[in-house]
């Protein structure tokens, strides 16, 4: 098995093993070793290869639902949720929270560039923020954040993460809820940001509505380019291997032109360079005009 290289000297959770034909993935929190595999073997020889570089396994298989947390294979067993740095931030991680244990690492590069883009005096959106790492880099930078996410379990988790990293949350919005009905809302009262970030689930489903990423992506990002102001950027991803890198930008030039908005710029990010060979992950950022 070949090993991906430490990003940076300030990140110390990046995917270490990336093997699609494979399907063997290992991810590396602070020496905590996360093994994802396709089968439900585990992968001979990793044992071996922790040796000195990890303290502890934990496997999950993919086939289980998703809130199935992953098992202790060898090393110290994780009682407790953990810190990780990821180019100087500091995020909470917990296996024991199943198919994710805290953040996306295959998003790294994305969070950096909103820190970037974030400054002083500018606002920023963050719809189906998960844990809120992309709200924690644009604080960071300086922005006023305003996290949305359906459960009040990830909002709470996003205001630790605030914390680890000395932010107070007092300057900050959490807002519970639909994101949909979130976005429609804001519209409705004329709010504007300086930047939207839209990261949704493949598939959600919330009262009677449903949403699928592969379908619906274009009213989406209409609704979001609704909120931007005038010169500011979008960041669309999109998390699927059906819908392919033109049709996915094709839906989000035909939202924002059903906005009455118009896109000024788009570059395509790629995903950081240890997710080799898959192009799951599609991110989009957009200045919108």
């Amino acid at each position: 098995m070949r090993l991906n290289p430490q990003p940076t000297p300030d990140t110390n959770a990046w995917r270490i093993h990336h093997d699609a034909d494979a399907g063997v993935w290992i991810d590396h929190f602070d020496g905590r070793w996360l093994v994802q595999t396709r089968s439900g073997r585990f992968p001979d020889g990793v044992e071996a290869l922790a040796d000195g570089i990890a303290t502890s396994i934990y496997w999950r298989p993919r086939d289980l639902d998703a809130a199935t947390e992953p098992t202790h294979r060898w090393g110290e067993v994780i009682t407790e949720p953990f810190q990780v740095e990821e180019n100087g931030a500091r995020f909470e991680i917990d296996f024991s929270a199943g198919y994710s244990p805290g953040i996306f690492l295959d998003q790294r590069e994305n969070r950096l560039l909103v820190r970037e883009k974030s400054r002083s005096g500018t606002k920023v959106l963050n719809a189906f923020a998960y844990t809120g790492a992309f709200s924690v880099m644009a604080a960071l930078g300086g922005a006023e954040t305003s996290t949305l996410d359906l459960s009040k379990t990830y909002l709470d988790w996003t205001w630790r993460n605030f914390a680890l990293n000395r932010l107070n949350r007092e300057d900050h919005h959490g807002c519970k809820g639909d994101a949909f009905e979130w976005l429609a809302t804001f519209a409705r009262q004329g709010r504007e940001f300086d930047g939207v970030i839209l990261d949704p689930p493949t598939f959600s489903r919330h009262k009677k509505k449903t949403f699928k990423t592969d379908r619906d992506y274009a009213s989406l990002a209409e609704l979001a380019a609704k909120l931007t102001k005038p010169g500011g950027w979008m960041l669309c991803c999109a998390n699927t291997h059906k819908l392919y890198p033109g049709e996915y930008q094709r839906q989000v030039e035909e939202g924002i032109r059903a906005a009455g908005r118009n896109v000024l710029n788009l570059k395509k990010k790629p995903m950081p360079t240890e997710f080799n060979g898959d192009d799951y992950l599609k991110s989009l950022w957009v200045d919108v005009g």
